[in-house]
């Protein structure tokens, strides 16, 4: 990929979701998308750097998240990268199945499922970014 279009790093500290949201809806109005969309991919990208500050970064606040937005063609590729040693997607429980209904975890990898057209990982050795892909 090139360049990416829109770039944000912050310190990983829940206080710099304010700042996640602000950026997010920025790239978002400035891309034209509709109010539904830019709902989803907020929920959806502040999820991930909240996984990526807590579970990856372990609140480090010396570790920063880096978040990447790319457009190519109709699709919006968002790239949150933390430097934490990843995790196995398939073990996080489903917060759909009855036992899970309460628990707090698994439910943002799932709402990421539902809003978004694509979502993998790439491990690399200097950290877990999670790819969010929507078709705008």
């Amino acid at each position: 990929m090139t360049e990416p279009k829109y770039y944000l790093e912050i310190e990983s500290t829940p206080n710099n979701l304010i700042t996640v949201e602000e950026f997010v809806n920025y790239f978002s109005v400035e891309l034209g998308l509709d109010q539904e969309k830019i709902n989803g991919l907020l929920l959806s990208v502040t999820e991930a750097t909240t996984n990526a500050i807590i579970h990856g970064n372990k609140n480090n606040k010396l570790k920063l998240v880096r978040i990447s937005v790319f457009v190519e063609n109709s699709t919006l590729t968002i790239k949150i990268k933390d430097e934490g040693k990843g995790f196995d997607p398939l073990i996080v429980p489903d917060p759909t199945d009855p036992e899970n209904l309460l628990k707090d975890s698994g439910r943002g990898l799932y709402l990421m499922r539902v809003y978004m057209d694509g979502l993998s990982y790439n491990y690399t050795p200097e950290g877990t970014e999670t790819i969010l892909t929507l078709k705008i």
